[in-house]
């Protein structure tokens, strides 16, 4: 099967998956944080309540779309004839990057809707490091598609 088709609209396939990329990864950067300052508020309060719609929009309005757009494009840049030269080792790194950026995605969506029940599985502490996770993911999968280190 040849995909030859799709090297026309490389450019433009690459830019939409750059811009879902950046919103996702801006959602990404932000619930975690929405979750350090939501732990700090009583549950059932008017804080509480703005918490979880705050975190609410964010997963559906913003996150949700912006990573199915940026799968399903990135999957059309990988198609796209001459753009992964399929022995180079530096993809299988950033697909376990994506993989574990996906992997988080789900695990803040959990969260929001533990929290969206009033529960509190989760610490501030906890949610201050978990922050830290999109940054390492990005760092590595920037450096795999631009330097191409292997």
């Amino acid at each position: 099967m040849t995909f030859d088709a799709l090297a026309p609209a490389y450019p433009w396939v690459k830019s939409v998956h750059l811009m879902a990329v950046i919103a996702w990864m801006a959602g990404l950067f932000y619930l975690p944080r929405l979750f350090v300052y939501h732990t700090q508020v009583a549950v059932g309060s008017e804080q509480d309540a703005l918490f979880k719609v705050m975190e609410r929009r964010l997963i559906r309005a913003i996150m949700n779309p912006a990573m199915i757009v940026a799968w399903a494009l990135g999957i059309t840049l990988v198609l796209t004839p001459g753009v992964v030269s399929w022995t180079a080792g530096w993809w299988h790194v950033k697909f376990a990057s994506v993989l574990g950026m996906t992997w988080f995605h789900h695990h803040l969506s959990l969260g929001r809707k533990a929290m969206e029940r009033g529960e509190r599985p989760r610490t501030e502490r906890y949610w201050r490091a978990m922050n830290e996770v999109p940054t390492l993911l990005m760092v590595a999968i920037v450096l795999m598609v631009i330097v191409k280190p292997f």
